[in-house]
């Protein structure tokens, strides 16, 4: 089987495919600046891609009429709600019960606080997201990890001891659900969450979701809102547009509360709503509206993207063990059948210039294994491979 990636036609609508390493490397943003060129950067969640029109056309008229005080209104909820109708059949995202906070760690910090106090646990499925450790543990909060399963899928058992653990001596205790999951792509079922929601009102545990990646989802897979189960209704919400459409500089985000959790975020502090940039807004709101075809076109690039990452690892680095999962655009490999260590990218940058994000501050289960951001073109994703391979020989 030929794995070399085509080169894009002209009209090819992918936006994966529509920039040059040339013109990448002109970005000043922390992906291209923080390694020298001669390295693939291929490790924080930035996507290769110029931005969808609709989010260019909404800043560049926001500028041209100085339109950049401080944010206000709910056109960034109504156009999420609209989304979360269209493509997850979710009519329950309620304008009133949402909040703008300036980006998704941010608010999940913001709803920890009204659902817990200093020395209250926080469940984490690990390996998971790192910022979630950092930034619970400089709230004085402490982490309590329920691993995945080997199927990389939520562990009812697992979840069930770590909330046993974390309530226990009556004290408060909140569960920071990553959905669907970085860094697996793992995309949890309505049965799973309906689980999960049970489980927590069993054990007087509050669910804080993140769902930065939820319009990352593969074309045949269900993403399924946390607050949109039975049983979520004291849960709370953090969801934007940033991952999607890659609009990770123009921070926005919003807080959502499900019925019976409107009171806590009623309690949000007012000064929180000052955070996000109102262009931030404004982008968000443009790409949910009217982004929907240049979403598509990228879900599908992703898509061939995971099929080209497992065939050229399948080829090239058959001790590298990928199960590609159906959301985000990163990868988690793991690398331990090769004998590199608990941090294996710092053999491929240091042998192979690729940068990835080392599995280590993942939490346990993260040493020897990376993740690669996919979120490229075939071409820079198969040098990348390439290179990888290279450094072993």
């Amino acid at each position: 089987m030929d794995l070399t990636p085509p080169r894009p036609a002209d009209d090819d609508p992918n936006p994966l495919n529509r920039l040059t390493l040339d013109q990448l490397r002109l970005r000043t943003s922390m992906k291209w600046r923080t390694y020298p060129d001669d390295v693939l950067p291929l490790w924080v969640a930035e996507m290769d891609v110029p931005l969808a029109e609709p989010v260019v056309r909404a800043v560049t008229d926001a500028i041209a009429l100085g339109d950049t005080g401080y944010p206000a209104g709910t056109a960034y909820a109504e156009a999420l709600a609209g989304f979360a109708r269209e493509r997850w059949g979710w009519d329950g995202l309620a304008v009133e019960r949402a909040a703008i906070v300036p980006d998704v760690m941010l608010g999940v910090v913001e709803m920890l606080k009204l659902v817990s106090g200093p020395g209250d646990a926080v469940v984490v499925n690990c390996p998971v997201y790192p910022p979630f450790y950092p930034f619970v543990e400089h709230m004085d909060r402490r982490v309590v990890e329920a691993p995945l399963g080997a199927d990389l899928r939520l562990d009812p058992d697992a979840l069930e001891d770590a909330f046993r653990r974390a309530v226990a001596g009556g004290r408060r205790a909140a569960y920071l659900l990553c959905s669907p999951h970085n860094p697996t792509g793992t995309v949890h079922t309505a049965d799973e969450l309906a689980a999960v929601a049970a489980l927590a009102d069993r054990h007087g545990v509050r669910v804080v979701a993140d769902e930065i990646h939820a319009p990352l989802v593969a074309p045949g897979t269900v993403f399924t809102p946390y607050l949109s189960v039975p049983g979520a209704d004291s849960g709370l919400s953090l969801m934007s547009a940033s991952k999607g459409w890659n609009l990770a500089g123009l921070k926005a985000a919003l807080a959502i509360a499900g019925p019976a959790a409107a009171e806590d975020l009623a309690r949000l502090p007012e000064e929180v709503g000052h955070g996000p940039s109102h262009i931030g807004v404004i982008a968000h709101t443009a790409a949910l509206r009217d982004g929907g075809d240049w979403l598509d076109a990228l879900l599908g690039g992703l898509d061939d993207n995971r099929g080209l990452l497992a065939g050229l690892l399948a080829r090239e680095l058959p001790g590298i063990r990928y199960r590609p999962g159906p959301a985000t655009f990163l990868a988690w490999l793991d690398c331990r059948a090769l004998g590199l260590g608990d941090d294996p990218a710092a053999v491929f940058l240091d042998r192979g210039r690729v940068a990835l994000n080392s599995g280590l501050p993942f939490g346990t289960g993260g040493a020897g294994h990376v993740r690669l951001n996919l979120g490229t073109s075939p071409e820079v994703l198969a040098e990348a491979v390439r290179r990888m391979s290279a450094a072993l020989a």
